[in-house]
């Protein structure tokens, strides 16, 4: 598994885009033989072939994906720095936005972040590079209004991914101005509505109670990374819960408060949530 993560990181590393789309193919298939069984029937691929041309694999019972030893490897390998496959995409996205925005990068980028929310979905604990600025930052000027719409939607997806069960990273979403960038990028006339859609979706998620991830704490897994603090991190931050290590959760009417500072009309959102309780939320 090394040796394939090694080569598929060296494509990553290129500036060319033909090198950078094979070691996401590479990493796409490390990671569908890992969470895809190879258990079907034949009567099962017979089925698939006739209706969709392709044998296609189901996926493994979550319930014993955690037990399969290809994935306790994989999830072993990404608790250091070396084979965090995270970080490496994080970094591919960095150099893919500063090429701009053409149809091939844009391509990229998307297939960049669909991966990346795989492996975030996979392995929880790399969550925590989010709550570095500078990652952050990153997935917020993928909300550009400039963006192709692609992107954004792909982009809107990967903050809810990166927030799910993170209080702390959703402190640093809101210090860096997030909420501005997701409400502007709602009110911007020339948004498609397939993104306008998106961003609703993400405001009730934003607005949701929160529940930490009841893992173990991995605020210090990546400790060995040194970036340049962000343009962003010289402004200070706003409240006692941005401060490093602590992980204080907000209620949904701190949140509508605050979100209420950029958009009109959020207890219309906060009543929806309450009167449909998605996922059985309890709001008291």
């Amino acid at each position: 598994m090394e040796n394939l993560l090694s080569l598929s990181f060296d494509y990553l590393s290129s500036f060319d885009g033909v090198k950078i789309r094979k070691g996401l193919r590479q990493l796409e298939g490390l990671l569908a033989q890992i969470c895809l069984s190879r258990t079907a029937t034949a009567a099962e691929r017979r089925r698939s072939m006739a209706i969709d041309g392709v044998a296609k694999s189901s996926p493994k019972d979550l319930a014993f994906l955690s037990e399969d030893p290809a994935f306790r490897e994989f999830f072993k390998l990404q608790e250091g720095f070396e084979w965090n496959v995270a970080i490496r995409l994080i970094s591919c996205l960095e150099r893919l936005l500063g090429k701009g925005s053409n149809g091939q990068n844009d391509l990229l980028l998307v297939s960049t972040l669909d991966l990346l929310r795989g492996v975030l979905l996979i392995h929880p604990p790399s969550r925590s590079l989010f709550a570095r600025e500078i990652y952050m930052n990153l997935l917020l000027d993928l909300l550009d209004p400039s963006s192709c719409p692609a992107v954004q939607s792909s982009a809107v997806l990967t903050l809810v991914t990166a927030l799910l069960e993170q209080p702390s990273i959703t402190r640093c979403f809101e210090n860096l101005d997030g909420l501005l960038t997701v409400t502007s990028l709602f009110k911007n006339r020339g948004t498609s509505r397939e993104v306008k859609l998106k961003l609703v979706e993400f405001l009730y998620f934003y607005l949701m109670p929160e529940t930490p991830y009841a893992g173990r704490d991995t605020a210090s897994m990546h400790s060995g990374l040194h970036r340049n603090p962000s343009k962003a991190s010289r402004l200070g931050s706003g409240g006692r819960e941005s401060r490093e290590g602590e992980e204080g959760t907000r209620t949904t009417t701190e949140k509508q408060s605050l979100l209420g500072r950029y958009l009109n009309n959020v207890e219309d959102l906060v009543e929806d949530l309450r009167e449909t309780a998605p996922f059985g939320t309890n709001f008291g």
